[in-house]
């Protein structure tokens, strides 16, 4: 999707000090664009493989070598290379989600077979099942998130979400704005219950983690004021309900400013500079803290808000960010289950009352997947409501995993039996392959 929550010069001085009450102003304004639903951007990251070297990271060398040979059969997707070297695609918005699958599975299948010819694979998984958690792209800004988690006692949870994780991204219009917050709070309330259909990480460094997504579980390992649910946006008892609760613009304002700063662009902007300690963008605003000795900028704030990383993220559009990237033969139908029970009007009201008493069980979805009853029979009424309503060119990708999810399996299933029957090594060589 289109970054929509920029700010343009025209609107703010980038290099000014921002008050904190600017800065919660900014924020509000840009998280979500009075809009039309339908609209779908999907991204989907893999882990590159040396075919030749499997148990070994990609030297970055070799990624320099094939960059221009994989934008050169990328039509429709932008490229992004991870910390640890995984591979990014991007795709552009498009108008419906079959038009959205079709044109990402066009760019992969291109990528995979111009890595190919030059001894690489890409594994679709969760979680890298096998290779220690180790960065290998030098961007001085992946170089500063890793001093600041080792600075703040997060260097073994920071290192494998940012070196060892994939996802797959689903990216939605907010919708208009009378519908903003009942939008919002569904794509939480949905969050667990895809969180387990789309489960594939239960292996991790070499050894079975006991989880079926070490993926999410991982994100909850971090600092939550940072990489935790929006208070006020995830579901709660309405009786708790505040003035803030109630507007998911305001929520997401108020959680940006109480989460941590982890990088700092340095005087004339050409290097990332960790933050040590645990300061919140509101303190610094505020000017309680002072970060290299000044006050921070719009310019800060905009790249303070690319390091929040919730499982619903809003940059004027809503980012669920939530789901194990899988193999392909899963990918597509969870894509669909995704963006049919939030834009569907009718397979929404439904899927509200399938998730109901799923909603909030983010740990469990991490921990248990599909082996929770709760979240067993929350998914299989969300299959069963998507195969209604699914576009038809997508309808047998969601019978087949329909028929994955009545048996109580998600891909970690899958996968797992598949590690345990040829090994790690084995299996990450199969999945780079396929």
């Amino acid at each position: 999707m289109a970054v929509i929550s920029t700010f343009a010069q025209d609107i703010v001085d980038l290099a000014e000090p921002l008050t904190l009450e600017a800065a919660r102003t900014l924020v509000c304004q840009a998280a979500l664009a009075d809009t039309e639903v339908g609209t779908v951007g999907l991204e989907i990251e893999a882990h590159l493989v040396d075919l030749a070297a499997v148990h070994e990271a990609v030297a970055w060398h070799r990624v320099e070598q094939i960059r221009d040979v994989i934008s050169a059969v990328v039509r429709r997707s932008a490229v992004t290379l991870e910390p640890g070297c995984q591979l990014e695609l991007s795709g552009r918005p498009e108008p419906d989600i079959v038009t959205a699958v079709a044109g990402l599975r066009h760019d992969w299948q291109g990528v995979r077979l111009a890595l190919a010819d030059h001894g690489l694979g890409a594994a679709f998984a969760g979680a890298d099942p096998l290779r220690p958690s180790r960065r290998v792209n030098p961007r001085p800004r992946y170089q500063a998130m890793e001093q600041h988690f080792a600075s703040t006692g997060r260097a073994a949870a920071g290192a494998v979400m940012m070196n060892s994780t994939a996802a797959l991204q689903v990216n939605l219009q907010a919708g208009p704005k009378s519908a903003w917050r009942a939008r919002v709070h569904r794509a939480h309330q949905l969050g667990p219950t895809l969180v387990a259909i789309a489960a594939c990480s239960p292996w991790l460094h070499g050894r079975p983690t006991g989880l079926q997504s070490a993926r999410q579980a991982t994100w909850a390992q971090l600092d939550q004021r940072a990489c935790g649910p929006v208070p006020g946006c995830d579901p709660a008892p309405k009786a708790r309900m505040t003035m803030t609760e109630s507007d998911p613009a305001a929520a997401w304002a108020h959680f940006a400013m109480s989460a941590p700063v982890i990088v700092v662009r340095d005087a004339d902007g050409s290097e990332a500079e960790p933050v040590r300690a645990s300061v919140s963008f509101g303190q610094w605003a505020a000017d309680r803290v002072r970060l290299f000795g000044r006050r921070p900028t719009a310019a800060d704030l905009d790249m303070h808000l690319t390091t929040l990383f919730p499982p619903v993220r809003l940059r004027g559009f809503l980012e669920l960010r939530y789901m194990d990237v899988t193999a392909p033969r899963w990918w597509p139908a969870i894509a669909a289950v995704a963006a049919t029970l939030m834009d569907d009007s009718d397979a929404a009201d439904l899927a509200m009352e399938a998730t109901e008493r799923a909603a909030g069980r983010w740990a469990e979805a991490a921990r248990d997947g599909l082996h929770d009853d709760v979240l067993a029979d929350s998914a299989r009424r969300c299959l069963a409501i998507t195969a209604s309503r699914v576009p038809a060119e997508l309808a047998p990708a969601v019978a087949d995993l329909a028929d994955l999810v009545e048996s109580r399996q998600s891909p970690a299933d899958l996968l797992a039996r598949r590690i345990r029957h040829v090994g790690p090594l084995a299996a990450l060589e199969e999945l780079a392959h396929a």
